[in-house]
This record gives C-alpha cells, sequence and structure tokens, in this order.
C-alpha cells in the first residue's frame, strides 16, 4: 500500500468521524441539553448579562434547595456570583426563569419541561475551561430565539455525563485508526525491505 491510499484511508475515516461525532469535531451551543455536574464539589453561577425588557428571575428548581431567586436579569450587575452548593457528580441542574411580566415559567433541558413544548435555554459546556454558558429565551413559543434574554455561567458542569477526563468518541475512533494505519505502514515497509 502506497503513501497515496494510506492518506485516503486516513482521510476518509477522518470525515467518517466528523459525521458519526460532529460534536467531537466542532462544540457549538446545544438547545435543551441538560446540564450535569462534572465532579462532586462546588457549582457556581455567574451573571453574565441580558437583551430583554422583561423581568425574568432564575431559579435553581432541582435538585430541592434553599436558594430563593438566584440572579435577576434587570437588577443583578453583570459578574455577579453566587454558589448554587456542592453537588455530586452526574447530578441534574435543573434551572428555571419566571418571567415578571408575564407570569410564564421556562427550564433548562428537555422541550417537554415547558408548558409551550419549546426548549428555552441553550448550553454550551466548551464555553470555557470548566465552566458552561446557559442562555434563556423568556417568550412563550420560543419569541425571537435568541436565548440571551437571561445569560449565565456555570462552574464544574457538562451537557454529558462522561467520566471527567474521558476521551470523546470520535477522539478514540481516530486514535484507534492512527494506530491501525501505523501498524500497516510498519508491515508494508517489512514487505518492501
Amino acid at each position: 500500500m502506497n503513501f497515496k491510499a494510506i492518506r485516503g484511508i486516513l482521510l476518509t475515516l477522518i470525515g467518517l468521524s466528523l459525521l458519526l461525532f460532529p460534536a467531537a469535531a466542532l462544540a457549538t451551543p446545544i438547545l435543551g441539553a441538560q446540564i450535569f455536574v462534572k465532579t462532586t464539589g462546588e457549582v457556581k453561577a455567574t451573571f453574565l448579562g441580558l437583551t430583554a425588557a422583561y423581568s425574568d428571575d432564575l431559579f435553581l428548581e432541582s435538585p430541592t434547595n434553599a436558594l430563593g431567586i438566584i440572579f435577576n436579569n434587570q437588577s443583578t450587575p453583570v459578574g455577579t456570583e453566587v454558589s448554587l452548593g456542592t453537588f455530586t457528580a452526574g447530578t441534574e441542574l435543573i434551572l428555571r426563569i419566571h418571567v415578571n411580566n408575564r407570569g410564564d415559567d421556562f427550564f433548562s433541558g428537555s422541550a417537554s419541561l415547558n408548558p409551550d413544548g419549546i426548549e428555552h435555554a441553550v448550553v454550551d459546556d466548551t464555553f470555557a475551561p470548566n465552566t458552561s454558558y446557559v442562555g434563556f429565551e423568556d417568550l412563550f413559543n420560543g419569541g425571537d430565539k435568541d436565548f440571551d434574554d437571561l445569560e449565565i455561567s456555570l462552574t464544574n458542569t457538562s451537557t454529558s455525563l462522561s467520566p471527567p477526563g474521558a476521551p470523546l468518541p470520535g477522539t478514540i475512533l481516530m486514535v484507534s485508526a492512527g494506530m491501525g494505519l501505523m501498524a500497516l505502514l510498519k508491515r508494508q515497509r517489512k514487505v518492501l525491505v
């Protein structure tokens, strides 16, 4: 097998890994993603801002807690940080916004949690090292779908339950393909010599 053939196989495997595992190739905010605690320990929320006309209050809906209002998008100074508490790795955190002007409540996670059956939060767990971004939409039926009516970051969270430091599936595929190609090249050299 010559270099061009091996290169073609490698490019094909890379293309397959991008098709099979697109999140491993390019992380983007995930609409309706669940939020999980990465490692047993503290989770902190930081208020990042808003572009909303309505007044929205943020709550930690689950697990049960005594926090009350964490942030109000109209009165909380940008950069305010609040400890949500200490949680066991794998605990799902469900956030809720209450739209004071309209009386609506919308939740992070699945569309089934919301009264209009639409996702109201995006989550990007590649926002910063060990930090996820969460942006909410505060209008019924998805409004303008800008997901910036109340924006926060969360430390020690992820959209997956992968163990800390576990490689992404696409990474595993690429390492396996590379090892296989190296073995093929080594075998080919023995045949040629």
